[in-house]
């Protein structure tokens, strides 16, 4: 309810356009979702004391059914219709511009590298204590923190899709070192696990920043009418990667087998990434911003006039 209605419906509505109020909005909605777990009475009050929340979508005029066709519906009737809103969804959801990075922040959701019960249950194994895995978790917790205040700053200074590129870099960057370190000191428990530790904990900056930034492009591109299916399409998708990611512990379920479900984390993240970049290539016509300097039309006019340059000098000495 409060992916679907509250961040992708209501904070439009509630920001009417302004571009700087929706991601300020954004990030304070994300703080609250990390920092506090009581959420239902402020939901109700915003809802009350905006009049546009209450207004209905305009959605395509339906043509009613006479009372002859209304009779002879039966289950398999609507088993039928659900079946097709079904499809008719998710064609909306493939085919919408916004699907790649809406896809994208789901395949994320097919991780064990967060401290959820998956890794606190392996760290127990390894050795730590509950006292030091509460400590690790709060660490955890501050960058995620800390990361809805990056998002919309680096955000107002480069644009959604690019800083979206930049978080999700920086989050594969950061699991592609903590499991490396894992893989490689696997016979030294400490080392290992401190990495992967580590390395999780940092890649939670670019976890919630690329969400900021994937959240804002669906907000602006979404038709509204549009919103609530294309949310719940994709919310379906992030149980499903969630769900393949629990299914991967309980195939390998020994604490020595461990690094397979990180190696399925870090691959999932990796195809995130890949898709995402092919949205910002296909948006933007590249994926490097190059500074001037170094653009590839500056090299080559560059080496032009060096090619140009070098017959005079020669004339020159001559």
């Amino acid at each position: 309810m409060n992916l679907v209605s509250v961040e992708r419906d209501w904070v439009i509505v509630v920001a009417r356009s302004d571009t700087t109020a929706l991601r300020t909005m954004n990030s304070q909605m994300r703080r609250i979702d990390l920092v506090f777990v009581v959420e239902y009475f402020t939901i109700a009050k915003v809802y009350y004391q905006v009049p546009e929340l209450q207004h209905p979508k305009t959605t395509p005029p339906i043509v009613p059914q006479n009372e002859e066709q209304q009779t002879r519906q039966n289950a398999w009737a609507s088993f039928k219709k659900a079946v097709q809103k079904t499809f008719s969804d998710l064609r909306l959801y493939f085919t919408h511009p916004a699907f790649a990075p809406s896809f994208s922040i789901a395949l994320l959701y097919c991780t064990v590298l967060s401290f959820g019960g998956v890794m606190v249950t392996y760290l127990l194994a390894s050795g730590y204590t509950s006292a030091q895995i509460a400590a690790l978790r709060t660490v955890s917790v501050t960058l995620e923190v800390l990361a809805t205040w990056i998002g919309p700053w680096l955000m107002k200074r480069i644009g959604p899709v690019r800083a979206g590129l930049w978080f999700l870099s920086w989050e594969l960057g950061c699991l592609v070192i903590g499991v490396s370190i894992f893989w490689r000191y696997a016979d030294n428990v400490l080392v290992s696990t401190l990495g992967l530790v580590c390395g999780s904990m940092l890649s939670r900056i670019g976890l919630w920043g690329v969400d900021l930034s994937a959240q804002v492009i669906i907000q602006e591109e979404v038709e509204a009418e549009k919103r609530g299916a294309f949310s719940a399409v994709e919310a379906s998708w992030q149980n499903v990667f969630e769900m393949c990611s629990y299914t991967s512990t309980i195939i390998f379920s020994s604490p020595s087998q461990f690094h397979n479900p990180t190696a399925l984390s870090v691959t999932a993240v990796f195809f995130a990434w890949l898709l995402y970049s092919s949205f910002v290539k296909k948006r933007r016509g590249h994926l490097v911003h190059w500074p001037t300097c170094m653009s590839p039309e500056k090299q080559q006019a560059t080496i032009d006039e060096l090619f140009e340059a070098g017959p005079s000098r020669r004339r020159e000495g001559l």
